[in-house]
This record gives C-alpha cells, structure tokens and sequence, in this order.
C-alpha cells in the first residue's frame, strides 16, 4: 500500500492496478473514511470524507495532479512510488 503523501491527518495511498481496465486514480483515507479520485480530471469516484477533508484532498491534488499522473505510471510499470508533499 505505497503512501504518497499525509497531511491534516489525511493518508494517500496508490496501489498497483493489474490491467489495462483502470483509470488513473488515488484513495484518499481520514478518521475511517475512505474516498477515491480520479486523477485526470481531479473528481471524487467512490466513498465520502468530510467536507473540510474532501476540500483539502481535492486542493492537493489539483497543486500535485502532474505527480500523481507520474506516480501513477510508474508504479503500474512496477516501479517505486515517489513521495508527494504535502500541504502545508
């Protein structure tokens, strides 16, 4: 479960999606919630945060969207993971 990235509490993580059948995506998990965004475009595809977490997940990914695409790619070509940071 390679993290990417945690801030305000919020923990993102990528994992390995075998196929060719999944879009470019991260999940975004905060006190027992779990969401997950589609990468291109930023969009929330599954699960629920709170509003104040969800407003803070989708900002990061907006500044880091380049990142993510780029971790994306090489973790499904089985590469390492490349930490994101965080917001500040």
């Amino acid at each position: 479960m390679p993290e990417l990235s945690r801030f305000f509490g919020i923990v993102i993580r990528m994992y390995v999606e075998p196929g060719p059948h999944h879009a470019p995506h991260f999940h975004a998990y905060y006190a027992g919630f779990a969401a997950v965004y589609g990468i291109e475009p930023i969009e929330r595809i599954a699960g629920e945060l709170p509003t104040r977490q969800r407003r803070l997940v989708e900002a990061w990914a907006e500044i880091h969207q380049k990142e993510l695409q780029e971790n994306w790619e090489r973790l499904q070509s089985g590469g390492a993971r490349r930490p994101i940071d965080p917001l500040e």
